[in-house]
């Protein structure tokens, strides 16, 4: 895979090059005043963008956010991303430019006007239909209309490697192409999880279902010491084990491959922890309001039948500090409760704590995780790695192919 310093040192003075950054933030508030949450994701593109810009290159950056139907939606623009990348880049002399499309008259013609060192953001990938097609033409005819708008491209966006689509994909087998400093930061912490590993290995695991999360199970059954389970895919691992969970999440579909991981840790010695209690409530919490609710602690193996769990309990949350604390290598993905309302965000709280306390090499997967870390105000240099790429991380740790990273390393 090439880097982006050879990339430069090949020379990018004067040529368009296309950055496929992963700039996909939340964003909160009406349309027309839309507000970013949480600019991690674009404060993680800035080292690659900012090198090929002081090169002398002319950054194009392109970036899917949200879900849009394959046509422009204004809920979807990105142009509170660029006014916020502006500023992040206003320190270094670099403004930014806005296209209010991806390939058509404004984005041909802000590419071809911008200047050595100057910085171009396109709308929205997704706003286009070729950019997620499963039809491999209507995908490669976007990804051509892409290529023409610039020299070189670099692939920077690992939240989006996952995917094959047209600016992850196809794009990079069209120009010469490099790895961005984030790529190969996170495929460098990807690769110490998983080939270089500190023992004890702990990985923690939570968020809403464990349907999500069986291939990276499956695989980390053969690399893991110890594996603590919280969030709502806890209660269908509680229900496994023959434990009532009341009205909490519960994906009865997924009961017998549970017993099965279950069944193969305790053959291959690998500890599985689970709740002991849980904070539980009658109803899920107004996360807008964030008005006190009447919460509960209870057994998490005698969850009332009108009770929902929806954080781990504070024995649980001792138990898994004490799991951690002797760790050599942890791996975290997902919270361990509804962490957005402070009724129910201490027991994602006491692993974030665990993880800054803890001197082993501690990363945490990205997504909720990440946003998470952010929303309690823990200090991001705490950790040894923050990911960018949520479904990304799992995927790699699972040992599957990425595309976007294939198609780099061709």
């Amino acid at each position: 895979m090439k880097t982006i310093e050879e990339l430069i040192a090949d020379g990018v003075a004067g040529k368009r090059v296309f950055v496929r950054a992963d700039l996909n933030v939340p964003l909160e508030g009406a349309e027309g005043a839309r507000r970013i949450t949480d600019d991690g994701r674009i404060r993680a593109a800035l080292p690659t963008i900012n090198a090929l810009a002081a090169a002398g290159a002319k950054v194009l950056v392109a970036s899917h956010l949200g879900r849009p139907k394959g046509a422009p939606d204004p809920v979807y623009s990105l142009a509170p991303v660029a006014a916020r990348l502006g500023e992040l880049l206003a320190p270094e002399g670099r403004s930014v430019v806005f296209a209010h499309d991806t390939v058509d008259d404004s984005a041909r013609d802000a590419a071809a006007a911008l200047a050595d060192g100057g910085v171009l953001l396109l709308e929205n990938l997704r706003f286009n239909p070729g950019e997620t097609s499963k039809d491999d033409a209507e995908r490669a005819a976007f990804a051509d209309r892409l290529a023409a708008l610039a020299d070189l491209y670099v692939g920077d966006g690992f939240g989006a490697v996952h995917r094959k689509h047209a600016s992850v994909y196809d794009l990079p087998q069209r120009l010469p192409h490099a790895a961005g400093y984030l790529i190969a930061t996170e495929v460098g912490v990807a690769r110490r999880l998983t080939h270089e590993v500190a023992r004890p290995y702990a990985v923690v695991l939570g968020g809403a279902k464990v349907s999500d999360k069986l291939g990276v199970i499956d695989n980390l059954l053969e690399k893991a010491d110890r594996i603590l389970i919280g969030g709502g895919m806890a209660y269908t691992f509680l229900a496994a084990q023959g434990h009532p969970v009341g009205r909490s999440l519960l994906q009865q579909d997924q009961l017998d491959a549970v017993r099965t991981y279950l069944r193969r840790a305790e053959e291959r010695g690998v500890e599985f922890v689970l709740p002991v209690d849980v904070v539980a409530a009658a109803d899920f919490p107004d996360l807008a309001a964030k008005a006190p609710t009447e919460p509960v602690t209870v057994a998490a193996s005698e969850i009332p039948d009108a009770l929902m769990g929806l954080d781990i309990g504070p024995e649980s949350r001792k138990l898994y500090a004490a799991k951690l604390a002797d760790a050599g290598t942890v791996f975290w993905n997902g919270p361990m409760g509804v962490f957005e309302h402070p009724d129910y965000a201490e027991g994602t709280r006491t692993i974030a704590q665990a993880l800054t306390d803890s001197p082993a090499f501690t990363v945490v997967g990205g997504g909720d995780s990440a946003a998470a870390v952010r929303l309690l105000g823990f200090d991001e240099a705490a950790f040894g790695h923050i990911s960018t790429g949520g479904g990304a991380s799992l995927e790699y740790l699972e040992g599957k192919t990425l595309p976007g990273l294939a198609a780099l390393a061709v």
